[in-house]
């Protein structure tokens, strides 16, 4: 049975941060005469795509007994729910209730609760925010900045929150305890970071243009090119991660959209983008692999993070310089969801070792 109380909880105490786009999954996933449930805020939706390509979701619940559509069929571009046949189109609204025959005049006129969609860059959002409309548009995940990019979706599930998951998709540190030998290893070499905090980002760019990350040998960066490394936060939940060798010439983008499903469970969208030269066409044979592998390195630890912050029951973090982008963050999204007022534009230089 559905808990109506626990389902509203985490929306209601969500503030601004529902009034955004979130993926609720690839455009591909979405076909025609198919429901598909999506859980956003532990919110229950049901999806499909009309015959006119558009895609629709509604709150996964039928006005009549509160079953849910997602479990029904499509017929005609509308959605019959399997317990009683009552039919809703794609706004919402009761179009047929097949024990009233043929007197229309009885179909309630209150709707299922519709929720605003887009498709862009790959990917289906839903705006969440019920009392907003939408006022920007999705986040620009980078398909193809220019020609010769390529680019491929990754679509993973961790079991930790969306402020932690987008900090450790930023944080260097761990790279070289999480993903030793396949990311980084321990140098002890000084980086040297600016972090700048605006209204709705956090920026980082870093002095490291003779590091190395654990890809980039002869075929990647042959020439031994000079790396730009740089690593942004967006409200509410996007990460870009990018690694730039030489002006452009060679590259490799990280971004990152999540999608909070519950409390402690985060469906994330990973875009990878690269440019290796001659290597692109082929380089997804190989890179595929090493992507997954490292992101199943961070499914891992942020699995562990999270158990143990629920054990425990809250969280607290004691932070050093290297943190600084996470405490700028923080700020932002606390602020978002405590309906605050926005924390004023910063810049700090910051000095850490790998």
């Amino acid at each position: 049975m559905l808990n109506e109380t626990s389902v509203m909880n985490m929306y209601q105490t969500s503030g601004e941060l529902v009034n955004s786009w979130y993926a609720a999954g690839l455009a591909s996933s979405f076909q025609k005469e198919k429901t598909l449930k999506v859980e956003l805020f532990e919110i229950p939706l049901v999806c499909w795509r009309k015959s006119d390509g558009s895609v629709v979701a509604l709150l996964d619940k039928c006005n009549h007994r509160n079953a849910p559509l997602s479990e029904g069929k499509i017929v005609h571009d509308c959605v019959v729910c399997p317990y009683h046949g009552w039919t809703y189109d794609g706004s919402g609204q009761c179009v047929q209730i097949p024990s009233e025959g043929p007197h229309t005049e009885r179909i309630p006129q209150k709707k299922v609760e519709y929720f605003p969609t887009r498709e862009a860059h790959g990917l289906v959002w839903i705006w969440m925010g019920r009392d907003t409309a939408p006022d920007k548009e999705p986040f620009p995940m980078p398909m193809m900045i220019q020609e010769k990019w390529h680019s491929y979706y990754m679509v993973t599930h961790f079991e930790n929150n969306v402020t932690d998951l987008v900090e450790n998709f930023m944080d260097v540190p761990h790279t070289i305890y999480v993903h030793k030998g396949w990311f980084r290893d321990r140098k002890q070499i000084r980086i040297g970071a600016t972090v700048e905090r605006t209204a709705d980002s956090v920026l980082v760019t870093y002095d490291q243009s003779n590091d190395s990350i654990g890809f980039n040998g002869r075929l990647v960066n042959p020439k031994k090119l000079p790396m730009k490394h740089t690593d942004n936060f967006y409200m509410p939940n996007n990460t870009r991660v990018d690694y730039i060798f030489g002006e452009e010439e060679r590259g490799f983008i990280i971004t990152s959209t999540c999608s909070p499903v519950k409390p402690f469970s985060t469906i994330v969208y990973t875009l990878i983008t690269y440019k290796f030269g001659w290597l692109t066409p082929i380089a997804r044979l190989g890179l595929n692999a090493y992507t997954r592998k490292v992101i199943n390195q961070d499914v891992w630890i942020m699995k562990l993070h999270g158990e143990n912050i629920r054990q425990l029951g809250q969280s607290d973090y004691r932070s050093t310089q290297c943190d600084t982008m996470h405490l700028y963050i923080e700020s932002l999204r606390k602020a978002a969801e405590k309906g605050d007022r926005i924390p004023g534009p910063i810049t700090k230089e910051i000095e850490f070792w790998v």
